[in-house]
């Protein structure tokens, strides 16, 4: 009987080897047919094509779309794209501007000049429309394409040339291109008594010594209570979310391990110093926008019942990838493994190999998800990102607020108020008062602000369904009615949403004199969100609750 089951077990394991080479045979060999369709495709292609295509053009065509339908996050980058350098230093060459699209310019204009960069010694302002980048007009480029006009070798020279406002001839720059570190940490500071506040804004190379310098500084200023602000943060390398984590928790705990195809993409992450802080009570605050790393961090305290976390429900990225080079010294980004955090989760949310039936990407709902536990005993879920141990939205905004904020016509304001004021008070102090805010409405008005009216073009949509059933002869007063009273009148409107859209001038006029750091210190004044989270640091017992282990 003994022999007879070895001999089976044989058996079975030699089958089980044969089919495996089988299906890696017909796998290939896939493969294989679908490289030479692809192929002879692009041959014809070339050969009878009415016009002469780029080889160059046209394959990157081709991947493009191909990887696309894989997942958002693999990607191909050209060995002249130092995107991917960025993203994974926080570096880049160039000048150290944001620029942004002026629909009425039909130009890329600056619209803030990071502190201490080539852009902001030499002189330029946000507001400035760029004309010229070395001598070439860059009227109707996009913004892309300005930026990589922008961007180039360290050293290297360039002149621009801009439109500025109250200045009746244009302005000449010479600037000479210069490697420019984003910082991790965009601001920190002591916001009250005892309590610390940081904002982490990405997880690039050395953002572990910029998050351990603040830290130490806050410590050694008496600080008892820290808020960890990740909202917006969209993650970055995992070694950095773990050296982070490791601040606050003990050496030799495991933070996140993967698992992929290949064993080579299986790793395990472990604090492997000693922490700098296990006592301070932390509140992490996050929103839709914090993701992958952002997320390891979050997730991890969480687990580790280390810090309440506060906000709404994170992006939901529980894939890890690499960068492999490939063809002539251009670099692939893509997918190799899932990651998980402490309690075993992995909080993967989107299902990017099975869409839904209308095309989209399909999300794990809520009751699929399964049951985890934090170090002390509380439930937690995977799949769906981060659920927060309390739930903190932020106030939803009318949407002539959002168009008005995001509208070139209130950059124009601010640009012309900076040049009206040579100073302001300091971050934590400005307002805008009453009157300069009717000042702005009238701006506004003057200008012909026109807010995107979206019952306009639901309206429109149902007078053409009438139409076409035949029925809008009938009903076409009531449409004539009905448009009318949706009609708003822009003066009102702006005045009626005083409370909303000041907050987004002051900090965008906070920001023209005190760059990012005054910005990111001037929106803790109107974040409701916030207010919270200092609230519950400030009462001891409800905080030590919430991390509290559920009775057995």
């Amino acid at each position: 009987m003994k022999r007879i089951l070895f001999l089976s077990l044989i058996f079975s394991f030699s089958h089980s080897l044969l089919l495996s080479a089988q299906r890696a045979e017909s796998h290939n060999a896939e493969i294989g047919r679908n490289l030479e369709l692809f192929d002879d495709i692009y041959r014809q292609l070339d050969l009878y094509y009415v016009d002469t295509l780029s080889a160059d053009t046209t394959i990157r065509w081709a991947i493009k779309s191909m990887l696309s339908h894989v997942d958002p996050f693999t990607q191909y980058y050209p060995e002249d794209d130092d995107e991917l350098r960025q993203m994974a230093t926080g570096k880049y060459a160039g000048i150290g501007s944001i620029i942004r699209y002026n629909t009425k310019e039909e130009r890329a204009m600056i619209i803030e000049p990071y502190e201490g960069t080539p852009s902001q010694l030499a002189g330029l302002k946000a507001g400035d429309v760029i004309l010229t980048i070395d001598g070439v007009d860059v009227r109707k480029k996009p913004t892309s394409e300005v930026s990589n006009m922008l961007r180039g070798e360290p050293g290297t020279s360039l002149e621009v040339s801009v439109r500025r406002m109250g200045e009746e001839k244009p302005l000449n720059f010479r600037l000479t291109r210069k490697t420019i570190q984003m910082p991790a940490v965009t601001y920190y500071g002591m916001t009250g008594e005892g309590l610390g506040y940081i904002y982490l804004a990405s997880f690039s190379q050395g953002s572990t010594q910029e998050m351990r310098h603040a830290l130490a500084d806050l410590k050694a200023r008496g600080m008892r209570r820290l808020v960890l602000d990740l909202r917006d943060n969209p993650g970055g390398a995992i070694d950095e979310a773990v050296n982070i984590v490791n601040l606050f928790v003990e050496k030799g705990q495991k933070v996140v391990y993967t698992r992929g195809k290949l064993a080579s993409s299986n790793r395990e992450y472990f604090t492997t110093s000693d922490p700098l802080d296990m006592e301070t009570p932390i509140v992490v605050l996050v929103n839709s926008s914090s993701a992958s790393a952002a997320e390891i961090l979050s997730g991890s305290l969480q687990d580790m019942d280390r810090a309440v976390v506060m906000g709404t429900r994170t992006y939901g990225k529980g894939l890890v990838q690499a960068i492999h080079e490939v063809g002539d010294r251009g670099n692939l980004k893509l997918t190799i493994s899932r990651y998980y955090i402490p309690s075993g989760r992995c909080i993967q949310a989107y299902d990017y190999r099975h869409l839904t039936a209308d095309g989209r990407v399909g999300t794990v709902p809520d009751s699929l998800t399964r049951v985890f536990y934090t170090r002390g005993g509380r439930e937690v879920r995977d799949g769906g990102g981060i659920k927060p141990d309390i739930e903190a939205q932020p106030d939803s905004l009318a949407s002539v607020v959002y168009d008005a904020v995001e509208s070139d016509d209130m950059l124009a304001f601010v640009t012309q108020y900076v040049q009206q004021h040579k100073t302001i008070a300091g971050p934590a102090d400005y307002q805008f008062g009453d009157d300069e805010y009717a000042q702005f409405v009238q701006f506004m008005v003057d200008r012909q602000f026109e807010p995107n009216r979206r019952t306009g073009e639901v309206l429109k949509v149902l007078r053409d369904a009438a139409k076409l059933e035949g029925c809008y002869e009938r009903a076409e007063q009531a449409f004539e009615q009905l448009e009318q009273a949706l009609k708003g009148d822009v003066k009102s409107e702006l005045e009626r949403h005083r409370d909303d859209i000041r907050p987004y001038l002051e900090d965008e006029i906070v920001c023209r004199y005190y760059y990012q750091r005054g910005r990111a210190q001037h929106l803790l004044k109107s974040d409701k969100v916030y207010d919270r989270a200092v609230k519950l640091l400030e009462d001891e017992e409800r905080y030590k609750g919430i991390l509290k282990s559920p009775k057995k």
